[in-house]
């Protein structure tokens, strides 16, 4: 027998183990599963989601930045030419207003020189030239009345147009500088106004436009010379190391590769946009580093991909961390019902011992109502012998009272073994409540005492009776009086005070069961009505019996709640009602029908 024993716990454990086996390949296949659906259904259209936007922004960044590097462009190009015609409106206003004779005198020249640079010393110098290319007046800081401009370039194309501006040139001064200059035809005879520029004025209007850190404007003419100072390469008057468009209308805008100049140095890539002037044909270029150009559109992608890196980043971490939480779900779930299944094996044979329980009550009942009968033979006995020894009579008298108190004991303790083995099913019935708590405490006083506790009843009388289910009102006791021994566990000593009280106002009967164990903590005060939940030690509690306890009493009409503090025991407060709610009475008449 033992050795079919030693077999059939070997082949249980290893079935466990199969099993156990079974489970872990299990929940490492829903891991891999749920992380992949996961994965599939957020991460990959959040990816998709920001390289769509980061596409836009990209397009919609670099064609506002082209625009407004466009509108720059154009606005400093009006800037330019303004003042370019303003000089020349007023040179030709002069030369319309006054005549040869009246400028070449040298006071009145300086008269209208005065007048020109009353707003801002714009020009040089100005001066009266004939037809011939002699200087009629001059005002200026420069000595040129002696000097003849007949075979000047600019002495040429101004008698040819009428009006000329001219590209920088060193000429007698041997500085860069450009003049602007207008004919007038007087009696016959051509003569000519001539104003130099003030080339610093002019530049600081051209240059001192600051686009970012490595932004810089300059002019160019047709053959690619500097007309002023770039900020950072080249000086004016030189030749430009790259070629230059030929005259076109409005606005373009290039990207120019990173290279090296004809000293070496290293060139970035940059943006350029140019622009022609109406006159002088002169071309207007606005160039900046492309990085710094592009930095807030490269800036915002950059955080982009961080913020999508970022959220990846967080759906694989959330992804772990619920799929593992769900992984300790189903395994808690599993060793619940793993634990379920055993408590049900637990209660089969429980209630085979109620069955076996009420058989041995009945079995024990026969011989108890023989002694009895015996008892009261020997009481007829003695009846019939009174020369009895009166000490032995007393002795035999005592004796068979005490028979009789024990068998009265052992009467009630079977009439309540069988109360407790054979009410199974519902019955509404009345219930002296003080009287059933003393029959619960009863059944349970010895197991108290074993533990050292000691029941503290406070029955108010005459207590209304109850229509109620006592066998379920009885596991809810039992279950009350169980939990505060437990809770006395590691104490030598302890009480339960168990009261009722009515309340004719609420039509209903307060019980309350307090101890003075170990209590319970405040978080777990929350869940402890909760299917599962249990304080006690592993093996020693199944977390059900204050579910069903609630369960009883609210399908009663009633209610139940706890009042506890570590260190300072627990209260359960239960109401009960006069009468059982109408539906238990319906559930109960359709079972008893049935």
């Amino acid at each position: 027998m033992e050795k079919n024993e030693a077999i059939h716990s070997s082949a249980h454990e290893r079935h466990v183990d199969e099993l156990q086996e079974r489970r872990k390949h299990y929940y490492s296949r829903f891991f891999r599963r749920f992380a992949f659906l996961i994965i599939t259904f957020f991460l990959i259209p959040l990816l998709l989601m920001g390289w769509g936007i980061n596409i836009y922004y990209t397009k919609f960044a670099r064609d506002r930045m082209t625009s407004s590097f466009h509108a720059q462009v154009d606005n400093h190009r009006k800037i330019i030419e303004l003042f370019l015609r303003q000089r020349s409106s007023k040179l030709q206003l002069i030369a319309n207003t006054h005549s040869k004779d009246y400028l070449s005198k040298v006071s009145n020249l300086a008269r209208v020189f005065e007048m020109i640079n009353l707003e801002d010393s714009s020009i040089t110098d100005l001066g009266v030239i004939d037809g011939h290319g002699r200087h009629l007046a001059y005002i200026g800081p420069y000595d040129l009345m002696d000097k003849n401009y007949s075979n000047a370039f600019w002495f040429k194309e101004v008698m040819e147009k009428g009006l000329y501006v001219s590209d920088m040139f060193m000429g007698f001064r041997k500085v860069p500088h450009f003049i602007m200059a207008v004919t007038r035809t007087e009696k016959g005879e051509r003569w000519i106004l001539r104003a130099t520029i003030d080339t610093e004025v002019f530049r600081s209007l051209v240059e001192n436009v600051r686009i970012g850190k490595t932004g810089e404007v300059y002019l160019l003419n047709r053959k690619g010379v500097f007309q002023t100072s770039p900020r950072f390469r080249g000086k004016i008057m030189e030749k430009v190391p790259f070629p230059v468009e030929s005259v076109h209308e409005g606005t373009r805008i290039r990207v120019l590769e990173g290279d090296t100049d004809d000293k070496e140095r290293s060139i970035s890539r940059r943006i350029v946009a140019q622009t022609w002037l109406t006159e002088p044909r002169w071309m207007l270029v606005v160039t900046q580093d492309y990085s710094e150009a592009f930095s807030d559109v490269n800036h915002a992608n950059r955080a982009t991909l961080a913020f999508l890196f970022l959220s990846a980043l967080a759906i694989l971490i959330v992804t772990v961390i619920i799929t593992k939480y769900m992984i300790e779900v189903i395994k808690r779930r599993d060793v619940e019902a793993d634990q379920l299944n055993k408590q049900l094996m637990q209660a089969g044979k429980l209630a085979s011992v109620g069955e076996l329980s009420a058989g041995v009550a009945h079995e024990i009942n026969n011989p108890l109502a023989i002694i009895l009968t015996e008892r009261q033979i020997l009481l007829d006995l003695m009846g019939q012998t009174p020369d009895l020894d009166k000490d032995f009579n007393d002795a035999l008298l005592e004796s068979l009272s005490q028979v009789d108190v024990q068998v009265q004991r052992c009467k009630r303790i079977t009439h309540n073994l069988l109360r407790f083995s054979r009410r199974t099913t519902s019955v509404i019935e009345t219930v002296n409540l003080n009287e059933f708590i003393e029959e619960v405490i009863e059944l349970m006083e010895r197991e108290a005492k074993t533990s050292g506790i000691k029941f503290m009843p406070d029955l108010e009388e005459g207590l209304p009776p109850l229509l109620t289910d006592p066998s379920q009102l009885q596991q809810v006791f039992l279950n009350m009086i169980n939990n505060a021994i437990d809770a006395h566990e590691g104490s030598s000593y302890g009480s339960i005070h168990i009261s009722t009280r009515s309340d004719d106002h609420t039509q209903g009967v307060q019980v309350v069961f307090a101890d003075t164990g170990s209590g319970i903590s405040e978080k777990d005060l929350e869940k402890i009505f909760d299917p599962f939940f249990t304080t006690k030690a592993v093996g020693k509690g199944t977390g059900l019996g204050l579910s069903i306890c609630y369960s009883i009493m609210k399908r009663l009409g009633g209610d139940i709640s706890v009042q506890s503090e570590p260190g300072k025991g627990t209260i359960f407060n239960l109401f009960l009602p006069y009468s059982p709610p109408p539906d238990l009475k319906e559930s109960i008449d359709e079972v008893l029908e049935v």
